[in-house]
């Protein structure tokens, strides 16, 4: 995916420019240049990837600043009062009984009202790249009970990979 399809597919869950986020399973960095594109000059995007060889991400001119972390976000982490967090195609590798604990710690480094967003595949059945799938509904459940409300749906795109559609949806700290 070009950082230009990212940043549609995303728009719609960043409501304001500037602000600190973090991108939690950043791997190549496509979101997380999407989410700096979108904050501008005066945001900060925490890279977290808990592989230091893909943290190779370069804020762009214009963009937000880019900073990259080496840990793994199922762990605590060091942030708090984020404006936002985004999860794009990460949370399908953390074991299905353990999603909703990650949620719930996504939402304790969340100010209140910040965002989370979550971008995954619209799939049921898992596979060696997607092992823990998310689609809508299980979202939808997960949030329950871990501090996330007022989801809504803020993007969709056919997947290259298959006949699967990719979806975004924001939620917000309550």
């Amino acid at each position: 995916m070009e950082t230009s399809e990212a940043v549609e597919l995303i728009r719609g869950g960043v409501a304001r420019t500037g602000g600190a986020w973090a991108d939690l399973g950043a791997g190549s960095g496509t979101f997380t240049l999407a989410l700096a594109e979108l904050l501008g000059p005066g945001g900060s995007v925490y890279a977290v990837d808990a592989r230091p060889d893909v943290l190779a991400v370069k804020a762009r001119p214009g963009g937000a600043r880019v900073v990259p972390l080496v840990a793994d976000f199922t762990e605590p982490l060091p942030f708090e009062n984020l404006d936002g967090v985004l999860m794009s195609n990460s949370l399908h590798f953390v074991e299905s009984d353990a999603q909703a604990a990650v949620l719930k710690g996504c939402a304790q480094l969340l100010r209140q009202g910040g965002a989370l967003i979550l971008v995954e595949y619209d799939q049921v059945r898992g596979n060696p790249w997607v092992p823990h799938p998310v689609p809508p509904a299980r979202f939808r459940e997960l949030t329950v009970g871990v501090g996330l409300g007022q989801l809504r749906a803020i993007g969709r795109r056919r997947s290259r990979y298959g006949p699967k559609d990719i979806y975004a949806v924001v939620a917000r700290r309550e």
